[in-house]
């Protein structure tokens, strides 16, 4: 079994600062431990990664606003944390109620030291007991790797191995693709019961292929699970694969994008893609998904681009998933804006965001359409929007690349310094009235539409504009430095 917090609590080195749970926390000491930490430093949450039982001696906290303490729980407890102890003494005679009660709100586990014990002994006595234990879950971890690759060898199919995985860690276990298809599947012995559900992804060939779900009881082991589940993922790829073996098309299609990915140079690209399927001079567009469920998102996307492009390909890496588009080439660009809309059908969670690269001109200029569309991703606003055209974002990405930032500002100070400044001393919103209003082409009514102002009202703002910019830049050369100096101050 994983180490508990009660059991931290009656080991003998804790035992010695006779410890007492002050807060009323649910199933608080049934909380697993991962690791002992002591510190003073009362910002230390950032470095922490959850899991871990944090001594304080209560120097820092003596002396610090009661503010600052009720953050520094509210911290701990953000960034989960199994239990904060704090020692008392004659510094810090008792734990601040202000503390207790944010600790009771935000569900973390407070307990006071009522006297003085070593806190390297307690370090060393318990991580000592949790490194042990780490080692002894990757044993067995290996140990099930083993069992399940011996299945493999004899015939065995997923159900097979599955089963092998259920009968050694007590969980159920089910391997589903990136679309939802149950692969195989496996009971655990004993009655059904209330579980908790861990996933471990399965990548085949650096592509996610599936993803096991293990349903530990709420009695097991779900760290021992996870880990055993972890150390498998190579057995089940290798049987996903004889299952169902990629073609030489699919395997010179996933190089293809680790290529583009890294910027490999043209020659192989140009070997690479007439073997995936695209032509090595006809126009190519790029795709970025940055999104915390990227591999997720992968079989949908692909189907979008199998609808709407000749021949596609696309790879999962962590949190990004890339992918590249052939287009007809007599209509390339039409093709391309027909893309974007069909993928802002595209269905994706919050904090997710896409870009469609530039048209490149053969595949040898993949990697490009790929670097602006990250560089778009970059430079855009945090405004919400799931799906941005790289082109609509070409005078910034120009500018970044080829002007320092002192100079974008310079030249935005000279042109609109004026109004900046009038933005500033009135919180008004001169900068973002005429941004729009160059943006929709100087188009005053489609302006206070998207501006949500009356038109009288919009040609008051305009009137102030002019009036700080020297007059109405329509008809002028001024006009293409008003709107390129909006684009830069977006830098």
């Amino acid at each position: 079994m994983s180490l508990l917090l009660a059991d931290a609590f009656e080991h003998e080195s804790l035992k010695a600062a006779e410890p007492v749970l002050r807060t009323d926390v649910p199933e608080a000491l049934s909380r697993q431990l991962r690791w002992v930490h002591s510190s003073e430093v009362l910002d230390i949450a950032p470095l922490l990664r959850g899991g871990e039982l944090l001594l304080s001696g209560g120097q820092a906290l003596a002396t610090a606003s009661d503010e600052r303490r009720v953050d520094y729980v509210r911290q701990l407890a953000a960034r989960g944390i199994t239990a904060l102890a704090i020692e008392t003494g004659s510094e810090l005679p008792a734990i601040p109620e202000s503390m207790l009660d944010a600790g009771q709100e935000a569900g973390l586990p407070i307990i006071e030291l009522c006297k003085v014990a070593p806190f390297v002994g307690i370090m060393q006595a318990i991580n000592s007991l949790l490194v042990s234990e780490s080692v002894a879950q990757l044993q067995f971890g290996d140990e099930t790797s083993h069992a399940m690759a011996a299945e493999l060898a004899h015939g065995g199919g997923l159900d097979q191995l599955l089963a092998v995985l259920a009968s050694r860690t007590g969980a159920s276990a089910r391997l589903v693709s990136p679309s939802g298809i149950t692969l195989g599947s496996a009971a655990a012995p004993g009655q059904p019961g209330p579980c908790t559900v861990t996933t471990v992804d399965v990548p085949v060939r650096g592509v996610l292929a599936a993803r096991l779900e293990l349903e530990v009881p709420d009695d097991g082991d779900a760290n021992l699970a996870r880990v055993a589940g972890e150390r498998c993922v190579d057995i089940l790829g290798l049987a996903l694969l004889q299952r169902m073996p990629p073609g030489l098309k699919e395997l010179a299609g996933i190089e293809l994008m680790r290529a583009i990915s890294s910027g490999t140079q043209s020659w192989r690209l140009q070997q690479l893609g007439p073997a995936s399927g695209f032509p090595a001079s006809g126009p190519v567009a790029a795709v970025v998904v940055r999104s915390p469920a990227a591999g997720q998102l992968r079989t949908q996307l692909d189907g979008i681009l199998h609808d709407a492009v000749p021949q596609s390909a696309s790879y999962a890496d962590n949190a990004e998933l890339i992918a590249l588009a052939a287009l007809p080439h007599p209509t390339a660009v039409a093709s391309r804006i027909a893309l974007i809309q069909a993928l802002e059908a595209l269905e994706i969670p919050d904090g997710s965001v896409m870009a469609v690269g530039p048209l490149a001109q053969g595949i040898g200029e993949a990697p490009w359409s790929l670097a602006e569309a990250r560089r778009t991703l970059e430079l855009m606003p945090g405004d919400g929007n799931r799906v941005v055209d790289a082109e609509d974002f070409a005078v910034e990405r120009l500018a970044e690349a080829s002007l320092d930032a002192a100079a974008r500002e310079a030249f935005v100070q000279r042109q609109l310094g004026a109004v900046v400044e009038h933005d500033e001393q009135r919180r008004s919103e001169l900068m973002r009235t005429l941004a729009v209003w160059l943006d929709t082409g100087c188009n005053t009514a489609q302006a206070a539409r998207e501006l949500h102002l009356e038109r009288q009202s919009m040609h008051h703002r305009l009137q102030r504009i002019f009036e700080l910019c020297g007059g109405d830049p329509r008809g002028t050369g001024r006009l293409v430095a008003l709107h390129l100096a909006t684009r830069l101050a977006r830098l």
